[in-house]
């Protein structure tokens, strides 16, 4: 195995120069265990990891801080002891799937990182929501990151159904890849297969129980991951992915497991949620005055398309809930700046007044 079978690169070969100069070594972080991490390093070996007191006091968010997935400088113990390696710094990103945090804060949480296909796994049962793979596709998007969708179960479901299923998410977006699979039946799993290639990390999302740690199961020919049983009532597998983790895959490329996901909170900016809703500003500037509400205003393009078939009801009022949930995360943003701003210089000025007595 080599670095460049893990992902390297020219990018972060620069950005390690500095590093390399001090006699630390190359790692990419393939598992987080709250209290320690697990990285491989360029022979292959696995070696357990703390984190470094200057890089965590460093990170100014949680998201800052090391996640799987990532490229750290690591520095080996003197006698080369695999629990003296210590995080001594993080490479930059090439890419980053992240959400806000669920909860009423602001803090981002971050999903994957360093990921060349990003694949959101559903079905045509129970978990098929549209809006809520419209939220996928937005952040799954904004990562940078190839997109992937995958009706997976389709053993359970009819064809047409699952045509059904794919085709919707066709309609909502064409630049994501949409397949049919069934990890029971392994149809379809030469699709994810197709994207694996040394250095290529992929990770899969989604909710709990749709299939995810049964398709890696079927890509690496062996019960490396637990899968529960499918419940008969809900068709949904019991709990089985705990937490992240980077699986190295010997005929090439790796991939990213993740737990469920309940909840797609939006973490993402309005030019990036306009990219993806660019067909509604195309009909929006046809209105006929330019401060239109898109509500009850005479000459409103939108809601004439929205009669007449042409733009869906539903996919409008999600844009607005989008919307209006990027405007809250905003604002509360910037309180959450200002009361920073006001405790530091209130610590600030008790320091100075500690000092000038």
């Amino acid at each position: 195995m080599t670095l460049e079978d893990l992902g390297w690169n020219d990018r972060f070969a620069a950005e390690f120069a500095k590093h390399a100069a001090k006699g630390w070594a190359p790692a990419r972080l393939i598992r987080d265990n709250k209290i320690a991490y697990g990285a491989i390093l360029a022979d292959g070996e696995e070696v357990e990891v703390s984190l470094g007191g200057s890089v965590y006091h460093a990170a100014e968010t949680d998201a800052a801080l090391p996640s799987v997935g990532d490229w750290v400088a690591i520095e080996m113990g003197a006698d080369e002891n695999e629990y003296d390696a210590v995080i001594r710094a993080r490479l930059g990103r090439h890419t980053c799937l992240s959400r806000k945090a669920p909860g009423k804060g602001t803090e981002e949480q971050v999903i994957a990182v360093n990921i060349d296909v990003v694949c959101v796994v559903t079905d045509a049962g129970q978990d098929f929501n549209e809006r809520r793979m419209e939220r996928y596709f937005e952040v799954m998007q904004r990562s940078g990151a190839r997109s992937v969708a995958l009706i997976n179960k389709s053993d359970l479901y009819s064809p047409e159904a699952n045509e059904k299923a794919a085709n919707t998410l066709r309609m909502l977006s064409p630049e994501v890849d949409i397949f049919v699979t069934s990890a029971v039946e392994s149809t379809g799993v030469d699709v994810i297969r197709h994207y694996l290639k040394p250095g290529v990390t992929v990770a899969l999302i989604g909710s709990s129980g749709v299939g995810k740690s049964s398709l890696i199961n079927q890509l690496i020919g062996q019960e490396w991951l637990w899968t529960g049983d499918v419940n008969a009532v809900t068709g949904k597998g019991t709990h089985t992915t705990t937490a992240r983790e980077l699986l190295c895959l010997r005929s090439g490329g790796m991939l990213i497991d993740n737990p469920g996901i309940r909840e797609v909170h939006m973490w993402t900016d309005a030019n990036s949620l306009k990219a993806s809703f660019a067909d509604f500003d195309a009909i929006a500037e046809q209105c006929k005055f330019h401060d239109c509400k898109h509500g009850s205003d005479n000459g409103c393009a939108v809601q004439a398309a929205i009669e007449d078939g042409t733009l869906s009801k539903e996919r409008f009022i999600n844009y607005l809930k989008l919307d209006f949930e990027l405007e809250r995360l905003s604002q509360r943003k910037k309180k959450h700046e200002v009361t920073l701003g006001r405790r530091n210089r209130r610590e600030l000025k008790s320091k100075g007044d500690r000092y000038g007595e």
